[in-house]
């Protein structure tokens, strides 16, 4: 799925992060989302590599990457500490700036690292979120049913835990069957790396507590961002899903793009056809949004 770019496993400080490469362009950091790992760019990735380098990582706690013992206080799945990693993995490459495309969790660390590293990040992608503050803070029971994951993952442990544990597969499934995507769209290999990556009880814990963190220490900084009027700086895209929840429920706020417009000084984007997993059931349109955006 990724012929011809190299593999690393680097020690980021904190934890190890996995990450593959190719190209020999100006520097775009691609990161995934819940279920998924790297492989999610696995149709994207080599098209954008033929112009920029790119580097495709497993977020810490996800895949290949480091599982580092959490806290109490989950703030080692907080999503600045996330974001260091990714910052120390791109100084490694040698690359002081670069460019950052995220998708669905990847895309809150995305945001974060623009944020808390505004000196790093020339242009910021951001696939199917708005602000996590945002999404609790307007969270009502449609949010509740249809984004089962925030509460049920970040739920004291080990319920949620067991219940994955229990039944991965039933995680992975419902995932790519349910949010707004054609199931056919995951090839085998695809799909059992995210049953294999879901199927390790440390990273099983990890994600909960990512998704712990997400409630109480990016809530908290995000709402403290909003508080001070502290703005992601560089050109922003905003790509989310045709005819999808974040399609519908936001109008009274101008939609996602009224929403990265408060968080943002500079944001275009629009909605793309192929439910939340687009990168892989549309890839032809998101890679000529990615494209076109960060050239």
């Amino acid at each position: 799925m990724f012929d011809g770019f190299d593999t690393v496993q680097l020690d980021v400080g904190d934890t190890t992060i996995f990450a593959r490469r190719r190209g020999d362009g100006r520097p775009l950091l691609l990161l995934h989302g819940f279920p998924e790992t790297h492989a999610m760019w696995h149709r994207v990735a080599p098209a954008l590599a033929e112009r920029f380098t790119v580097v495709c990582a497993d977020l810490r706690g996800y895949g290949r990457s480091g599982k580092p013992v959490s806290t109490p206080d989950h703030a080692p799945y907080a999503k600045s500490a996330m974001a260091v990693d990714m910052v120390r993995l791109m100084e490694a490459f040698g690359f002081q700036t670069f460019s950052v495309a995220g998708h669905d969790r990847g895309a809150r660390v995305a945001y974060r690292l623009a944020l808390d590293h505004p000196a790093r990040v020339e242009r910021l992608a951001l696939l199917d979120i708005i602000p996590t503050g945002e999404a609790f803070s307007r969270a009502d029971i449609r949010f509740a049913l249809a984004f089962w994951p925030w509460s049920l993952l970040a739920q004291p442990e080990p319920l949620p835990e067991r219940l994955i544990a229990a039944a991965p597969h039933a995680v992975v499934n419902d995932a790519l069957a349910n949010w707004g995507s054609d199931p056919a769209s995951f090839p085998p290999e695809v799909r059992s790396a995210y049953l294999e990556a879901l199927s390790d009880p440390e990273a099983i814990h990890a994600i909960c507590e990512e998704y712990r963190a997400a409630a109480d220490i990016d809530f908290a900084k995000d709402m403290a961002d909003r508080a001070a009027n502290r703005r992601i700086r560089c050109p922003t895209l905003a790509l989310w899903s045709k005819e999808s929840a974040l399609d519908s429920w936001y109008e009274q706020a101008g939609g996602p793009l009224g929403i990265w417009r408060k968080w943002a000084t500079d944001v275009s984007g629009r909605g793309v056809a192929g439910g939340h997993f687009f990168p892989e059931q549309n890839p032809g349109e998101t890679i000529s949004e990615l494209r076109t955006f960060f050239e």
